[in-house]
């Protein structure tokens, strides 16, 4: 899929004074206006399923539904692993509807260049999001026909504290299990940071400031000490913990699953040399599917609850966490919502937040 960006709006409230980035935020959102929604029709394949739940490490798509048991007697009837007309977990449709670009379409990154800037806003990281779920009609497996609907909602400059400019894009996405103007199953809002391309030697500058003082890698009690506690804490009652850590196989799966040819993501000479990063950088999707894993797990008796489907969740990266690098999941009640916090090392001796969501039952 190519980028909406591929002819110039021009407009006479251009001004001289407004920057690049300006610039290349109006021209974003005036091609979506004259462009149609962009749509993608999709089957919810059960072995896909099988294959992210493989990946993540769950023997079980749901509490009374192992996986495992049901692979060999349903390769040998040819039944699907997972029957037809099963909820789709929260979060699962992560899997589906993935980039169709061919190679040539593709950013220098590997990154799909649909709802993209041009150069020099190059450096993409996803940033946070919000989806809603109708419980009424969730996405169900074996959906022989399920849309995808995406558009561009907005694209804003932002700008930090030392005054270095990016791009904020937003898309919403809604999903429905058959085309046309079906019931929406999923809303699901997505926002999308934009970098500016790093000048020549400041990735090596950002990884020297990193790993100052860092002679050797942490042992296990010496993360541990540097994590948030497994116990209650001041913050509310503690419901649930778990801890993670990717590995090179691990990333590679989940990219080869959503067709997501991010460099940063399974390259740690494009990571270090070319974005800053001490290492090959760990999905934002598959932090969210797992944090949501998390609270669907603290739920008792999942098909007795509506499979454990949640109203909302409003969700923030605000680092990263690199493969090998053991980081916590902690999940606790604040009022009437969920919170769900990943904590990993700072690499400074010290523990901080990577990503955090507030689930709505």
């Amino acid at each position: 899929m190519t980028s909406l960006l591929r002819r110039r709006c021009y407009s006479s409230a251009t001004s001289a004074c407004r920057s690049v980035a300006d610039t290349l935020c109006a021209d974003l959102l005036c091609n979506a206006k004259q462009a149609p929604p962009q749509i993608r029709a999709q089957a919810l394949d059960p072995d896909q399923l099988h294959r992210l739940s493989r990946t993540l490490k769950r023997p079980s798509l749901y509490s009374d539904l192992p996986l495992e048991e049901q692979v060999p007697a349903n390769q040998l009837s040819g039944r699907p692993v997972v029957d037809y007309g099963t909820p789709l977990p929260p979060g699962y449709h992560l899997a589906y509807f993935t980039p169709t670009s061919h190679n040539n379409e593709l950013g220098p990154d590997g990154t799909d260049l649909a709802f993209s800037p041009p150069a020099p806003f190059t450096r993409r990281m996803w940033a946070g999001g919000r989806i809603e779920w109708r419980k009424d009609h969730p996405l169900r497996v074996g959906t022989s026909l399920a849309t995808e609907t995406s558009s561009l909602v907005s694209a804003v400059v932002k700008r930090n504290r030392v005054g270095e400019e990016m791009i904020i894009v937003s898309v919403e996405k809604e999903y429905r299990n058959g085309p046309g103007e079906g019931e929406v199953s999923l809303v699901d809002r997505r926002d999308w940071v934009f970098r500016e391309t790093l000048p020549e030697g400041a990735a090596e500058a950002s990884l020297a400031q990193q790993e100052e003082g860092q002679e050797k890698r942490l042992g296990d009690e010496e993360i541990e000490a540097m994590l948030p506690s497994k116990v209650d804490s001041n913050d509310g009652p503690i419901l649930r913990t778990r801890d993670f850590v990717q590995t090179p196989t691990s990333l590679f799966r989940f990219s080869a699953l959503t067709f997501n040819a991010h460099m940063i993501h399974y390259s740690r000479d494009w990571a270090r040399q070319m974005e800053g990063q001490r290492d090959v950088v760990v999905h934002g999707p598959l932090n969210l599917i797992n944090m949501l894993d998390l609270w669907r797990d603290s739920q008792q008796g999942d098909r007795g609850n509506g499979y454990a489907i949640p109203a909302s969740i409003n969700y923030r990266a605000t680092a990263p966490f690199y493969v090998g690098e053991r980081y916590r999941g902690i999940l606790q009640a604040e009022g009437g919502k969920t919170a769900v916090r990943l904590w990993g090392i700072d690499g400074k001796g010290g523990s901080r937040v990577g990503m955090m969501g507030d689930i709505v039952n």
